[in-house]
């Protein structure tokens, strides 16, 4: 059984380095997926990303999930699915 698109909130945990952010967006380029959020920051010696998509197939997440744990400095990836995602107001800029 299919399960429909839903929102999907990835949080992730990596060592800052050059060409970190763009790493992180090539597992969604290659699948055609935009994210509609993407959120870094950098913590002392971590960075902290969130990225959102609104209308995301679960098992498209899990493949997502799994590359993303791949990219080197990459130290932790939690994903959370559905009703639990927080989706940021359209047009709200996210300033930390």
């Amino acid at each position: 059984m299919l399960q429909s698109p839903s929102p999907t909130r990835f949080d992730l945990r990596a060592e800052p380095s050059p060409g970190l952010l763009p790493r992180l967006l090539q597992p969604f380029a290659k699948r055609d997926v935009t994210p509609d959020l993407f959120q870094a920051r950098r913590l002392g010696e971590e960075m902290d990303i969130i990225i959102t998509c609104h209308e995301l197939e679960p098992g498209m997440a899990a493949l997502i999930a799994g590359n993303l744990g791949q990219v080197i400095g990459v130290s932790r990836v939690l994903v959370t699915p559905g009703d639990q995602v927080l989706m940021p107001r359209q047009g709200a800029a996210q300033f930390g």
